[in-house]
């Protein structure tokens, strides 16, 4: 699972997600890409769950390029607790993705593997994800 290595600080909050990607909404690595189509924080188990069903459906062939990383500590209070006392522990590590955001790219294998390991690693995904090829410079 990714984490920070170490953060300054041990908790943050919540912040708002309102606007669209304004960097990182292209295909820069490879020749496909994986674009968010709305808001969300995507956890690091989702990050994971997404790369290994990638890495299955072109059978490890190919360059796959990881965009996000889950900056956000996500705290939580323990259940039956009473309100005060603090803000609870950070129990997972979330990217905040917002819709244009491109979360994976692949190089290396066909658009019909691309769009089918995108298809399989948009469904590990809590928001809609669209399949996107690299734009050719004219």
């Amino acid at each position: 699972m990714l984490s920070p290595k170490r953060v300054k600080w041990r908790r943050q909050h919540k912040g708002r997600r309102k606007g669209y990607a304004t960097r990182g909404n292209k295909v820069d690595f490879g020749d496909f890409g994986l674009q968010a189509q709305s808001d969300a924080w995507m956890t690091s188990r989702q990050i994971e769950a997404a790369r290994i069903a990638i890495s299955r459906s072109v059978k490890r062939g190919g360059k796959v390029w990881i965009r996000v990383f889950p900056h956000k500590p996500i705290s939580k209070k323990p259940a039956e607790v009473r309100m005060g006392k603090g803000k609870g522990s950070p129990e997972y590590w979330a990217a905040v993705v917002k819709p244009g955001m491109v979360l994976f790219e692949i190089n290396g294998v066909s658009k019909e593997q691309a769009q089918e390991a995108f298809r399989l690693a948009g469904s590990k995904m809590p928001f809609k994800t669209k399949f996107i090829a690299r734009e050719v410079e004219a």
